[in-house]
C-alpha cells in the first residue's frame, strides 16, 4: 500500500513538471539582444515561457523594475502576453547606442481577464568597438507603461523619446 501512494506522488510530481515544460516548449524560445525592438520581444518571450530570470535579466544595473522578488510576483497570475513593437529609433550618445521601442501590451491573466498597456522601453549598448571582456549586450535602461484602453493595435505609441 506505502509503495503504491508513493508511486502515486511520483506520477503526480512527474505530470506538474512535464505540463511546466510543455508549456514552455509550445513557446519556441527567443534570446535576441541584437537591438532594442528585438531585445523587448525576447523579453516578453521569456514572460510568456515564464523564465522571469531571464526576463529580468534583460534589464541594466539600474534596475527599473525593482528587485527580482517582486518582478516575478507581478506575473504570478499573468497567463500570457502579446506585444506589438512600434517604430524604434536609434541615436548615438557618449559612447553608447539607445534605442526607444514604443510598445503596446495585451496581458491575458489567469481567469481571462485582460488587460492593455502603452508605453516606451529606453534600451542601451556601450558601442561594441569600445567595449572589453565581459561584452555586455544590449539591456534595457528605462521603461515607462501605463495601463489604457485596448484593443493592442489602438494602444500603439506613435513614437518615444529618448531621454
Amino acid at each position: 500500500m506505502r509503495l503504491r501512494h508513493t508511486a502515486l506522488f511520483v506520477l503526480a510530481a512527474l505530470t506538474t513538471q512535464v505540463t511546466t515544460v510543455g508549456a514552455q516548449e509550445a513557446i519556441a524560445y527567443v534570446d535576441d539582444r541584437s537591438d532594442g525592438g528585438t531585445l523587448v520581444r525576447s523579453l516578453y518571450n521569456a514572460i510568456n515561457r515564464k523564465e522571469y530570470a531571464r526576463a529580468y535579466g534583460y534589464f541594466g544595473a539600474a534596475k527599473p523594475v525593482g528587485e527580482f522578488k517582486a518582478f516575478a510576483e507581478g506575473y504570478a497570475k499573468t497567463a500570457s502576453v502579446e506585444v506589438k513593437i512600434g517604430k524604434v529609433t536609434t541615436e548615438g550618445a557618449a559612447g553608447s547606442i539607445y534605442s526607444a521601442v514604443p510598445v503596446a501590451i495585451k496581458s491575458v491573466e489567469e481567469g481571462s481577464k485582460i488587460h492593455f498597456f502603452s508605453g516606451c522601453y529606453v534600451t542601451r549598448i556601450i558601442n561594441p568597438s569600445l567595449q572589453v571582456p565581459p561584452f555586455t549586450p544590449y539591456q534595457i535602461e528605462t521603461a515607462r507603461l501605463d495601463k489604457v484602453e485596448g484593443p493592442i493595435e489602438k494602444a500603439l505609441p506613435a513614437t518615444c523619446n529618448i531621454p
